[in-house]
């Protein structure tokens, strides 16, 4: 059975961990570096990015799972997980994994009241359900990334070899097409 680890030290884990387990794959949470072994994927979810970051540096988790990233493992990250994978924060100066050749911009949909649902387009899915909390969405991709949803002319989904990024939360609905499109890469 394929082992997908999700990053569990802060954020919207329990939600991806359901949802990829009722697909049939074994998860383990990843809560230290010891936890970083054998994996078939690898889910970043959302959550606070700042706190995320900061707790991989503590735990000394930053590096193995950014060698596990580049190992071309596929990779997960949703809103908090999207801003850690980026290459550049518009308006953060910091820098996480820096594997994904997109500049995000951190809540750029605004507070708490800025956040909405809709249904868009994912890849040559129609129709699915995207809920933004807080949201980034991707100001600009190099060209060899695939963008793989638009939500109000904003790029809020994006695909570059083996890493998925995306501004929304699929793990929130019952809608499982963008699992199923991460996990078919595993």
């Amino acid at each position: 059975m394929k082992k997908i680890g999700i990053l569990a030290v802060q954020g919207a884990f329990i939600e991806h961990e359901k949802m990829i387990s009722d697909l049939g794959y074994s998860v383990v949470e990843l809560r230290q570096k010891s936890d970083i072994k054998s994996l078939d994927g690898l889910v970043l979810p959302g959550g606070e990015s700042t706190v995320q970051g900061k707790l991989l540096n503590d735990l000394d988790m930053l590096e193995p799972l950014k060698e596990l990233i580049s190992s071309n493992i596929p990779v997960l990250g949703t809103c908090a997980g999207l801003i850690l994978l980026a290459q550049k924060i518009s308006n953060d100066p910091n820098v996480y994994f820096g594997s994904l050749p997109v500049t995000v911009k951190r809540n750029a949909y605004g507070r708490q009241l800025g956040s909405f649902n809709c249904q868009s387009d994912f890849g040559a899915h129609r129709d699915v359900d995207m809920t933004f909390i807080r949201a980034p969405f991707i100001e600009s991709a190099s060209d060899d990334v695939e963008i793989l949803s638009v939500v109000d002319e904003k790029i809020v989904a994006a695909r570059y070899k083996n890493q998925i990024g995306i501004s929304f939360h699929p793990e929130l609905g019952t809608d499982t097409r963008v699992h199923e499109y991460f996990l078919s890469l595993a």
